[in-house]
């Protein structure tokens, strides 16, 4: 696994993802796979991130950290008493997608087309949940059709060991 600092370019929102390669980065920044789980734009790429290079033995531990200037972007952070609230807001938001998505049919790449046709009434309506990129999420919005992301990544039925 490799870990990367990723960026949003519209807004400047900084987060990390994990994947499997520097290879497997590529390959779903090809795809249109990525998008900032803060705002939802799919123009993504990889943010500066710092070597990690432990410290000599005669260093000190705990530098003190330059005050950021003025106009560079800062990023939001916590104390370590809330750590334990933000860990359980987010499983707690895991168990509610995971309950939302019970009885949902997994449709991957074909969730734009059955969506559309749900909501012309080519199709009954039935829950669904697949893929789309942000551009096709954002056209299928302003139609009109119901759709909303998902705030956690789903694996696919068939990619599940």
């Amino acid at each position: 696994m490799i870990v990367f600092d990723l960026k949003c370019e519209s807004h400047g929102h900084v987060f990390e993802a994990w994947f499997g390669s520097s290879a497997d980065y590529e390959d779903q920044k090809a795809r249109g796979l990525l998008a900032c789980p803060m705002c939802g734009d799919g123009d993504v790429t990889k943010a500066v991130m710092a070597p990690a290079v432990g410290a000599k033995g005669n260093s000190r531990r705990d530098p003190v950290p330059a005050a950021p200037a003025r106009d560079e972007p800062t990023a939001p952070v916590m104390n370590v008493a809330d750590q334990a609230k933000m860990q359980a807001l987010v499983e707690a938001l895991g168990q509610a997608q995971a309950k939302a998505l019970e009885g949902s049919t997994w449709v991957g790449r074909g969730f734009a087309e059955q969506a559309r046709a749900m909501h012309y009434g080519e199709q009954d309506r039935t829950s669904i949940h697949g893929e789309v990129a942000p551009a096709e999420a954002k056209a299928l919005i302003d139609e009109g059709v119901e759709v909303a992301p998902l705030p956690f990544p789903v694996v696919p039925p068939h990619a599940k060991n």
